[in-house]
């Protein structure tokens, strides 16, 4: 399960920096396509949990002793899309002290605007009335509401067909965060079926 979600987010990362990169340079239209294709991944990636999901916890309870140590916790691809998607924290960056080059990447990618800074990055370049306190928040830290925005959104919400690309990229927004949302559940109610409470790999 890990080595094969490895590729997928490895894949997953190539897209999301390339749309984040496409936004920066106000190229929506194509950075819409690898947010299309993110979300086909995610889908991947929510799924291939149904196979893991079949095996009962006496089944799991012979092959584990085969199994190496692994977490998704340890992994810096994950950390990485966390980072990108716009859920930051700086101590997680302990986690890969013993490997000083990823560690040196993940706190590179801390520095960096997520893929949603650089969205409403471009909605200020487009005219949109985005707060100053936005534009130039500490893109280290985790992202957090921010009341004018909503209303901004609300504004686009109310007239799709006036605003179509942006309201195009909300959308999938949130479904990448639904989609991300169900992995992780999914991930979490796989585990609590087949050990528990108990240590995994």
């Amino acid at each position: 399960q890990h080595q094969v979600a490895e590729l997928w987010l490895k894949l997953l990362l190539h897209e999301l920096h390339s749309a984040r990169d496409l936004l920066a340079t106000n190229d929506l239209s194509p950075a819409l396509k690898r947010l299309a294709r993110v979300k086909h991944v995610l889908k991947q990636l929510v799924e291939q949990w149904d196979v893991l999901a079949t095996l009962t916890p006496s089944e799991y309870a012979e092959i584990r002793p085969f199994l190496a140590t692994s977490s998704g916790f340890q992994s810096w691809q994950y950390r990485s899309v966390e980072f990108l998607l716009g859920n930051k924290n700086a101590d997680m960056l302990r986690v890969f002290d013993h490997d000083g080059e990823v560690r040196d990447g993940l706190a590179q990618l801390l520095a960096e605007p997520t893929l949603y800074d650089e969205f409403v990055r471009y909605l200020s370049r487009r005219g949109y009335a985005v707060p100053a306190a936005v534009l130039d928040r500490d893109v280290t830290q985790a992202y957090r509401e921010v009341p004018e925005l909503v209303t901004l959104f609300a504004q686009v919400y109310a007239a799709p067909a006036e605003h179509w690309g942006v309201y195009e990229a909300c959308e999938e927004f949130v479904d990448i965060e639904d989609l991300f949302q169900q992995w992780r559940f999914r991930h979490l109610q796989v585990v609590l079926r087949t050990i528990g409470h108990k240590s995994g790999t």
